[in-house]
């Protein structure tokens, strides 16, 4: 494999002018950055990095000051992004990864960048692969990593998910350059790390890295064939009502558990506002609860059946504290704005409030739907709930649009 070659295939079309790295400095995405500045010398295409230091050791600092000037050896702009946020508390993994990629999509969208690439190898690939393996996993499970996706209007590449760790340790040898080894790629206390040493009992086997790979990209493609297929669903079967989505019961029960299960994903991913979808265990109770008819409380979200329509809406409980003022973003979905806003603040309608509106029935609204909804307060007296039929001169704007919900289908 031209490994060049590969690179190259991911940017046809128009190139972008400006193209980031996640710059780590081991070996993978040290090899990537160098490939990069091979790829576009010459051309009108500036390549910067950047170097998140999570502060996690004692040597991260200097670490990525190594990495900083072997980025400059190459004549690259390098930047160093700082995440502090570390409580002590919690999943650190976790928190450490959705930090990472909120710095570095911040540091994109303020050097106008609109390609982030990461170093993730063919041997990434079948790391993940093994541990979703090991979650039962299903399809999107499966498809693991994909080669692109959308963060915060940043698109992510993974242009080296064909290429083996391997590959690229050749390339840094054949080209004299250095990377940091990071201790932690040999702590067996990370699963990343115990499936990493298993790759060398499971090659004889047959399960080696080119395989799981494909198993990954058979699952890509079958994922996108599902994906494709809900939102024609969806936009047949389903809308969306005072931030609620609506879907018909008896459409929904005619189609198989695996469309179901893609369509309930995406509208509670969109009503709730999460960053990730809810895992397939917990899915389950949810395809139960609209093949009986019954209702369930999922992810800050509830389900309900009602007069042959399945309602997915916003649980109360998840939004009774939330307060705003006026003209603000209230639960990261709404915005209310009326004439007068002196005194008043934004907080959920309830089941007291919804008493207070005599005609919230005309909204064609279940009262579970109608209690989670934005309402505007003077302390304890009702000024206006705007999808409760007493708008009062108040409206209510929804920060995500109906077709967000349905880009949602896929992109779950």
């Amino acid at each position: 494999m031209n490994i060049l070659t590969e690179v190259q295939g991911h940017f046809q079309g128009s190139l972008p002018s400006r193209i980031g790295v996640a710059l780590s400095g081991g070996g993978d995405s040290v090899a990537l950055l160098h490939i990069l500045t091979q790829c576009f010398q010459g051309q009108d295409v500036q390549i910067l990095a950047a170097t998140v230091d999570h502060g996690l050791r004692r040597e991260s600092a200097d670490e990525a000051r190594q990495v900083a000037a072997l980025a400059r050896h190459m004549g690259v702009d390098h930047e160093i992004l700082h995440w502090q946020g570390w409580q002590g508390d919690g999943n650190l993994q976790d928190q450490a990864r959705r930090a990472r990629y909120q710095l570095l999509s911040d540091w994109a969208k303020r050097r106008e960048i609109e390609i982030i690439t990461l170093g993730h190898t063919a041997d990434d690939q079948a790391e993940t692969v093994l541990m979703r393996l090991a979650r039962s996993a299903g399809v999107n499970g499966l498809a693991a990593m994909p080669v692109r996706r959308q963060l915060n209007g940043i698109t992510l590449l993974r242009p080296l998910l064909r290429v083996t760790r391997a590959q690229l340790r050749n390339h840094l040898t054949q080209h004299d350059l250095t990377w940091v080894e990071d201790p932690s790629n040999q702590d067996r206390r990370f699963e990343r790390v115990r499936m990493r040493q298993a790759m060398k009992t499971l090659e004889p086997l047959g399960l080696t890295i080119a395989s799981l790979s494909a198993v990954a990209e058979n699952m890509g493609k079958a994922k996108e064939a599902l994906d494709r297929n809900a939102l024609l669903v969806g936009k047949d079967l389903a809308k969306t009502v005072s931030g609620a989505v609506v879907i018909d019961e008896k459409g929904l029960r005619d189609q198989p558990d695996e469309i179901i299960h893609r369509l309930l994903a995406g509208a509670l991913r969109w009503v709730s506002g999460g960053e990730y979808p809810l895992r397939r265990g917990v899915m389950a109770e949810a395809l139960v609860c609209v093949r009986t008819g019954g209702g369930v409380t999922l992810g800050g979200c509830r389900i309900l059946s009602r007069r042959g329509q399945v309602w997915i809406c916003r649980e109360y409980n998840a939004v009774r504290d939330e307060v705003a003022l006026p003209d603000a973003i209230w639960d990261k979905r709404w915005v209310l704005q009326g004439a007068d806003v002196s005194g008043l603040e934004v907080r959920p309608l309830g089941r007291a409030g919804l008493l207070l509106c005599p005609d919230w029935r005309d909204s064609g609204c279940p009262h579970e739907v109608l209690e989670a909804t934005p309402a505007v307060w003077r302390k304890q007296d009702l000024v206006a709930a705007p999808m409760a039929e007493m708008a009062n001169g108040w409206t209510a704007k929804a920060v995500n649009s109906d077709e967000e919900f349905y880009r949602s289908l896929l992109s779950h």
